[in-house]
């Protein structure tokens, strides 16, 4: 297991102290990707270093090796100091980190930048071979971002559509969740993303969508909760889906099934 000051900084001070340069980041990066010295892509064989900068010289085929190539700092102009700040700051704050506070706290000249930087960071973050989700699975879309003037529910402009699973856990608890952003709540969309997301033979708990049952065909089991002529609101029936889509009680929740009129309740 990594130890606190010995394979990575125990505090800010020692992050600034082992990272002065951006020669200093990537002798870190070198050390992490290849333990036992760098190995050429294209014959297998020991690279060695021709000068400082990004760049490994093939001892064998004599082929440039990029030093950044394959990782989410490759192609990048952003000093690589900047990178490990912004890695710092993003995983002390147990709260996590804004786009906003990022370009704040690193002087950045475009919020864009520090969008990207984050974004890339978190692709990185995602567990590869992470398990599916299983049993019965409570799935649902949401649009992200406050309320705004002209259409509701899915047809909203301005928005991002995004679709939410929430493992159900018996009595009352939730398991793991999933997001993912979506273009559009077709049945073949919302498919492919429950293939991708919950195991074969699971039941699919959703609302009244008719898009659901198409996208469940084959794979899954359907358990659909249809929210008109039920009596109830759609956060008592997709309870899962709405904790995970509404920060707070009292904050606006924009689930696609809520921000509709009643009159179009599934």
């Amino acid at each position: 297991m990594p130890l606190r000051g010995l394979h990575y900084p125990g505090s800010y001070a020692e992050l600034r102290a082992w990272f002065p340069d951006d020669e200093a980041c990537i002798d870190f990066l070198d050390w992490l990707r290849w333990p036992t010295g760098p190995v050429c892509p294209k014959c297998g064989r020991t690279a060695t270093t021709v000068g400082a900068g990004r760049v490994w010289r093939c001892g064998g085929c004599r082929k440039r090796v990029s030093r950044t190539a394959g990782t989410i700092f490759q192609d990048t102009r952003t000093p690589l100091t900047v990178w490990f700040a912004a890695a710092w700051y993003m995983t002390a704050d147990p709260g996590g980190v804004s786009a906003l506070t990022m370009q704040k706290l690193l002087g950045l000249g475009s919020y864009q930048t520090a969008w990207a930087m984050l974004h890339r960071y978190r692709t990185a973050m995602v567990r590869p071979g992470r398990e599916v989700l299983n049993g019965r699975v409570e799935v649902d879309e949401t649009f992200i971002g406050g309320e705004e003037p002209g259409p509701r529910g899915r047809g909203a402009l301005g928005k991002t559509l995004v679709v939410i699973a929430v493992e159900l856990r018996e009595p009352r608890g939730y398991g793991r969740a999933r997001m993912s952003i979506i273009p559009n709540a077709e049945a073949q969309t919302l498919r492919k993303f429950l293939i991708a997301t919950v195991e074969p033979g699971s039941t699919v708990v959703t609302d009244g969508w008719s898009a659901y049952p198409k996208a469940c065909r084959d794979w899954f089991d359907h358990e659909p909760h249809p929210v008109a002529g039920s009596g109830k609101q759609a956060n008592e029936l997709l309870p899962a889906v709405h904790r995970v889509a509404t920060p707070a009680p009292a904050a606006y929740c924009s689930t696609a099934c809520c921000s509709m009129p009643s009159s179009r309740h599934r």
